[in-house]
Formats: structure tokens, sequence, C-alpha cells
């Protein structure tokens, strides 16, 4: 039986109540969206303008740069003296504005050696009059040191005034580019290789956290109710304690007269401490400890949910324990033992506290290197660079791991 066909002010009511409707929705959405453009695209888009937007030198000397730009740097001669008088002018000014050391700063990333270069400069250059530079500013200029005679010098300058650049990519991935502007490798690894370690050391502490965490997952999963949430709390305390505390006390284990130590020691186990602080095994035994209730509580969520009748059949056809274990229960804690190990992977990877505090120069990894240049060389547009590609890493990561074995291509049962 069909209902009866709406009168008009019943199809304008129903109009109505669907875009009050769809308001009140977008009302709940807006502060969520606001949330997460403001904490996390934001930030990531600010991160990514600043490894290639770099205009701190094309805003000090603004003049120097118009000039430079009509100077060909593919020849051995010098910038023509006009523009040498320019930037003579402009450094008095910067001198004057205290903004010399940050010209200098800023050339000496590409010309090592123009921070002193530039500062003794300004000094002499300061005490000539505007007029007197305007006109003979050259000659003071190239007569105050020998360096500033170096084309390589006024190229570096010219490199650095560029607003949009690349080079921070390049540095990021261990490579320059020579005089002719060839791509090439730089002369050590540095950044390439930090890496890789922090690669490995993910990967380290992924199966650590693995092995320990499988069995404590199934125990609780199939414990008495009491037992199990007991021990849950156990578990989670981690997680009510202070990062901090909770890394520092691991100094006082490792450490040269540490617990440990002291340990084997009174066992006469070894007959001198061994270095364990300040090392790579110092950063992958912390983070474990930190990380390990990441890997348990994905494992423990999907185990819960197994029927353990399974099990129990593949036992009474006559199937061995540890065979039926292995070929029935395992697979189905796949999905809980893959989200844990990315879950795990990706937060070590990009770790900071941990490493800068137990690893020292052995266990440090990439974050502390970016954060080196973030609070220390000041470098912001490295920082970026390497952060940047960091990101980009675990993003491909991320795809590999949903290509391969996503929750969506795992096939249970």
């Amino acid at each position: 039986m069909s209902n009866p066909e709406l009168t008009p002010d019943e199809i304008e009511q129903a109009d109505r109540n669907r875009r009050r409707s769809k308001l009140l929705a977008i009302m709940f959405v807006v502060p969520l969206l606001l949330f997460i453009f403001v904490t996390f695209v934001a930030p990531i888009g600010t991160m990514l303008y600043r490894s290639f937007y770099h205009p701190t030198v094309s805003e000090l000397i603004p003049n120097t740069l118009e000039a430079l730009d009509d100077w060909s740097e593919e020849g051995s001669d010098l910038p023509p003296t006009p523009t040498l008088n320019i930037f003579a002018v402009e450094l008095k000014t910067l001198f004057e504005e205290r903004l010399s050391g940050k010209l200098a700063e800023e050339i000496n990333r590409s010309y090592p050696g123009a921070s002193s270069l530039i500062k003794s400069t300004a000094r002499k250059v300061s005490r000539a009059d505007t007029a007197e530079l305007e006109t003979a500013g050259a000659a003071l200029l190239l007569d105050s040191h020998p360096k500033w005679q170096q084309v390589e010098l006024w190229r570096s300058i010219k490199k650095a005034g560029s607003v949009f650049t690349a080079d921070y990519y390049l540095t990021a991935l261990d490579l320059e580019r020579d005089p002719s502007g060839e791509i090439v490798q730089r002369g050590t690894r540095i950044y390439l290789d930090l890496y890789w370690k922090s690669l490995k050391i993910a990967f380290y502490i992924t199966v650590l956290t693995a092995i320990i965490g499988f069995p404590l997952a199934w125990y609780l999963a199939n414990a008495p109710t009491r037992v199990a949430n007991t021990l849950m709390i156990f578990v989670l305390l981690p997680f009510w304690t202070s990062l901090l505390v909770r890394t520092t006390s691991w100094i006082a284990l490792l450490q040269t007269n540490g617990v440990v130590n002291s340990t084997l020691q009174a066992l006469h186990i070894i007959s001198s401490p061994l270095e364990m602080m300040y090392t790579q095994f110092a950063t992958v035994i912390a983070m474990t400890h930190i990380l390990l209730p990441f890997m348990i509580l994905p494992l423990y969520s999907v185990m819960k949910g197994i029927d353990p009748s399974y099990f129990r059949a593949a036992l009474s056809l006559g199937a061995k324990p540890i065979p039926a274990f292995i070929r029935i229960y395992m697979p189905m804690t796949v999905p809980g033992l893959s989200a844990g190990a990315l879950l795990v992977f990706i937060i070590s990877i990009g770790y900071y506290i941990t490493p800068a505090l137990v690893g020292g120069t052995e266990g440090q990894m990439i974050s502390n290197l970016i954060a080196f240049h973030m609070q220390s060389s000041n470098n912001w547009e490295l920082a970026a660079a390497l952060g940047s590609l960091l990101l980009l890493l675990i993003t491909l990561l991320y795809w590999l791991y949903d290509r391969l074995v996503g929750i969506s291509n795992l096939k249970l049962g």
C-alpha cells in the first residue's frame, strides 16, 4: 500500500529538517577539522615550506644580490667594482644594525671560514663614511683580506641569496653541487648513514618488543579475568610514569657503576665494568622497555577475540600443540602483530629524548640531529629538509605495509 503524496508544507518541513541535520553535523565536525589543521596540517606544511624557502640573505643584502644577477659566476672574474661598493655599503649598515653576524652565519654554511671574515671586514668598513664606501668600498673590501679576491666566495654569496633552493635536500642526502653546478656526492656521508642507523635501531626495537610482547599478550588473553586485570595494570603503568623518569632510570641501571655492573661484579661474572651507557645497545634496551606496551595492547586486543575452540579442534584432530599453535593460532594474530609492529617502528624511528640521554654519539638517531640543527646550529631549513625526508620515509613504509600486510589483504582462517 503506497503512502499518500506529501503536501508542499510537509516537503518544505522535511527540507528544513534535512538542512538542520546537515548544519548540526558540520558544527560537530568543524572543531575536529580545525584541531587537525592547527596541530597537524599547518606544522607539517610549514616544515615542508621552510625546507626550500630561505629568504634570510636576500633580506639582508638585497641590493648586492640584485647587482650580482648581472654577474656571470661561471668565469674567473670578480664581480664588477660597483657591485663590491654596494656590498660594502650594505655590510656597514648591517654592522650598525647588529646583523652582520647573521649574514656571516648564513654565508659560512656554504663557504667555511666566511664567518670570521665577514665579521672582521664589517668592523673595518664601519669606520668609513657611507659616501666613501659608495666610491671606494671595493678597494677597502679587497684590501681587508685576500679571501675577498676569491671567486668562490662571491659564488657562495650569490648562491646563499636564493630565496627558493633545493640545496638543503641535497645536503640531507649527502649531496652537493660542484662549481659547474653538477650534483655530486659529498666527501663524507653523515645523514644517509644516520638514516640507515635509525632504521636498524627501529627494526631491532620492533623485533624485541614482538618477541617479548607476544607471549605476554597470549598469557593475558588466556589468563583468568582477575589475573589478567592485575597484569594489565602493570602493562599500563608506564603510561602513568614520566618518560624522563623511565629513561633516567636506565642511566642508573646501565652506567659504569650502575646496578647491572655492580650486580655482575658481585656475582663474579665480570671482572671490570661493561661499557653499556652511551651506546646503541643502551638506546635499543631503553626504547624497547618504553615502547613495549604499544606492542602488547594491539596483540592483546586481537588475541582476546580469537575463539579458543579453533586450537582445541586442531588438537582433537591429532595435531601436536606446537605445529597447531604455529599453523592455526599465529596466523589469526597477524593483524595485532602487524599493527603493533607498525606502531612501534614509526614511534621509535622519530624518538628523541631516550637516544639523547642514553645513546650518546653511537646511539643517536636522525631525530637527534634534527633537534641539533633546530636548537644549536639554528639551521632550520636543513632541519626541515631532514624532517621532510623522514616524513617521506615513514609514509613510504606505511604504504608498503598497507600493500603487503595491510588489514584488507589479510586472509584469516
